[in-house]
């Protein structure tokens, strides 16, 4: 059986068996999310490793969009560390326009229903792919998280406000598909998200 398979099981927990890909992505995604929270450079090469476990696993559990949007994550992170890493920009938070506030609202509203349109028939485009599982609640989460990505690789604060929103909808689903320790890990993402959105206030 292969290490990265969710039936390779790490341990159990009260019954629930944790596979060692799903112990993997879940660490590095709250040390990512953590460090995101407290604007400390390293949340980028964390978010990597985070990227490539849950990309196996979601592939996994019919969750294409989530999947698709690891490959988006990993190219975003990329892009954020360099930015990060430039000396004018590590201390710099600040917030977008209202006109860009709009567009980015459009683009969320446009991005879910296109998204969870193609994901809908994702196993007509893919062979032998299971149909995918709430595609528009899903593709909500996939537009909601590349905008919020841009916006932490450019350290705006509104980046918390869409993090929040994403940190509900994905512990619905992640809870309904019974992959409990990720569910569990988005109810401490939402905290920390919270305390992420007061904390870069402050720094404004």
């Amino acid at each position: 059986m292969e290490w990265y398979s969710i039936e390779n099981i790490a341990f159990e927990v009260i019954g629930y068996p944790i596979s060692y890909i799903e112990l993997i992505g879940t660490l590095f995604g709250f040390i990512s999310v953590f460090l995101a929270a407290r604007a400390n450079i390293l949340t980028w090469p964390a978010g990597i490793i985070n990227e490539i476990a849950f990309f196996i696993l979601f592939f996994q559990v019919q969750l294409y969009s989530d999947m698709y949007l690891q490959v988006y994550f990993f190219v975003v992170t990329v892009y954020g560390w360099y930015y990060w890493k430039r000396e004018k920009n590590q201390q710099k938070v600040d917030v977008c326009t209202k006109r860009w506030r709009i567009n980015y609202l459009l683009i969320l509203i446009a991005g879910t229903i296109i998204s969870g349109a193609l994901m809908s028939n994702v196993h007509i485009l893919i062979p032998d792919a299971i149909p995918a599982s709430y595609p528009y609640a899903d593709a909500f989460t996939t537009a909601a998280s590349i905008l919020a990505t841009i916006l932490l690789s450019r350290k705006r604060i509104e980046t918390w406000v869409l993090w929040i929103a994403v940190d509900i909808v994905a512990l619905i689903i992640y809870s309904l598909k019974e992959i409990n320790l990720v569910a569990i890990e988005y109810v401490v993402f939402l905290i920390i998200c919270i305390f992420g959105l007061f904390g870069w206030r402050k720094k404004l």
